[in-house]
């Protein structure tokens, strides 16, 4: 490194005379002469692409090797013959350069790449490359080889047919399996592009076989901070899809509706068939109420304070009486201001809001779920707040009287995200977070245990295994879904001792 050579020219020279933006750059350890170049902004035509460039002459010369269209009217020439799946989820067009690659030593024909979607391999020296973290099988489905990377927030059976999954994932929408896991699909048939970025919920109706909403956003990762952060006016874009044909197809259900991030739906079971109550959350809108099907919508707010209300979930207890979780939209410690999370409840279907008191100092409510056989037993996940060098105010907390009283019950773990019943024993609990961890509770909440083998850093929520009550589901953000055994590996090596034992 004591001296350097300008290439800047021989690089704008192969991105078509206008100097690109370069993300990575690799070369060979054994062959330094040859090194591929990752760029963005390289001009084509009357376009603009993103591509990888190579050098076999230590850079005095380069040829562009792959080249990744950034308009939907300029189709990338170099789609693989086994094409990745978001060809089909982005229409044809995938906008994303390299943002790392990485050379063999000792061939420089191979190298590997990723993006913010995939990662790739070329073996014969960048004329073509082959999709590795995820395995074609064929039909538009695929499955995973283990290298996932995507966010995801739920996991959907349709209760006609326990094979057919749904997953809500961030970025690239909804992934639908029809054979229990083993292969996915694309699962936005017909939702605007617009709003095809994020699936946040998806809700069936447990009478009408087939028919199922929908919840969608532009905006992704909510209610993370980084989403919101240093906006005076939030411009969310999303609403309400509804399916009649088990997600096959799905269509636009949100008349009356302003454009918002909508990230849940709920159902009130107990409505009429042909007149389906639901509810919605809507990030920066408040709450949206439907009582013909989801065809039409109205804001119900009265009692909720603010402009644009951070409504994040809604959760309904067996008497109708409903709950509703406000993201907290402030990143400081401060507590008892404008910006706090909060939790309310409405006794006459959404028409009326009362506020919940909190815990002093708890301000970041995440997660919310109600005993099945005793509703005033509420389980209320919790985000911490700082403290000096230290988070406060998180874990996991119990009310016994309907949120009048509460009792922190899992304090070890300051960031969680969600807590589940399982539907079949009501004693079991599981919740998840941020802390590599995910927790089991056998007496309702009173106890909790870690469930060992599972550390992935950022956990979203347990799903208890419909066929398999010994199995568990967990959704991440950032690995995916995950599936283990319901009470832990007791073989697992555990890893997470750092910075401190969490459990």
């Amino acid at each position: 490194g004591a001296s350097w050579q300008e290439i800047t020219a021989a690089v704008v020279a192969q991105g078509g005379g206008k100097q690109p933006v370069p993300d990575s750059v690799a070369a060979c350890a054994t062959r330094g002469e040859v090194a591929y170049l990752a760029c963005r902004f390289m001009s084509a035509g009357r376009e603009e692409s993103s591509g990888v460039m190579k050098t076999t002459d230590g850079g005095q010369t380069w040829r562009l090797v792959d080249r990744r269209s950034e308009s939907a009217s300029n189709l990338d020439p170099n789609v693989p013959p086994d094409p990745a799946w978001f060809y089909s989820l982005y229409s044809g067009i995938w906008e994303d350069s390299a943002l790392t690659m990485g050379v063999d030593p000792n061939n420089p024909e191979v190298c590997w790449a990723t993006d913010y979607g995939d990662t790739v391999r070329t073996t014969d020296g960048g004329q073509t490359w082959v999709p590795r973290a995820f395995k074609t099988l064929g039909n538009g489905l695929v499955t995973t080889r283990g290298l996932d990377v995507t966010t995801c927030y739920g996991l959907h059976f349709d209760p006609f047919d326990l094979r057919r999954m749904f997953i809500s994932y961030t970025d690239i929408g909804a992934f639908k399996s029809e054979d229990g896991g083993k292969s996915w699909g694309i699962a936005t048939t017909g939702i605007p592009r617009d709003w095809r970025n994020t699936t946040y919920w998806i809700e069936f109706d447990p009478k009408v076989k087939g028919r199922a909403w929908a919840v969608y956003s532009r905006n992704h990762d909510l209610p993370r901070p980084k989403m919101w952060r240093g906006r005076t006016k939030l411009n969310y874009s999303g609403g309400v899809g509804i399916s009649e044909d088990g997600g096959k197809t799905w269509k636009v259900s949100n008349s009356g509706m302003p454009p918002t991030a909508a990230t849940h739906i709920l159902l009130d079971p107990t409505s009429p068939v042909d007149a389906r109550v639901l509810y919605v959350a809507g990030f920066g809108t408040g709450v949206h109420k439907s009582t013909d099907g989801g065809k039409t919508w109205q804001l119900k707010n009265q009692g909720i304070p603010g402009a644009e209300p951070f409504a994040w979930r809604i959760v309904r207890d067996p008497a109708g009486v409903l709950y509703l979780i406000v993201a907290r939209r402030s990143e400081d410690a401060r507590f008892g201001t404008e910006r706090d999370g909060a939790l309310y409840r409405s006794a006459d279907g959404a028409e009326t809001w009362e506020r919940i008191k909190l815990p002093r100092g708890l301000n970041g409510p995440n997660g919310l779920a109600i005993d099945p056989q005793d509703p005033k037993r509420l389980y209320l996940a919790a985000w911490s707040r700082p403290e000096g060098d230290r988070a406060v105010d998180g874990g996991i907390y119990l009310s016994t009287d309907s949120g009048q009283t509460w009792s922190n019950v899992l304090a070890k773990d300051q960031h969680v995200y969600d807590i589940t019943i399982d539907p079949r024993n009501p004693k079991l609990l599981y919740a998840c977070g941020f802390t590599s961890s995910a927790w089991r509770s056998e007496d309702r909440g009173q106890s909790w245990t870690r469930i060992k083998g599972f550390n992935f850093k950022w956990g979203h929520r347990v799903i208890p295994d419909p066929v398999n009550p010994e199995m568990i589901y967990v959704t991440t953000f950032g690995g995916s879904l995950w599936h283990g055994p319901a009470k832990g590996d007791p073989s697992a090596r555990e890893d997470i001792v750092t910075p401190v034992v969490a459990y």
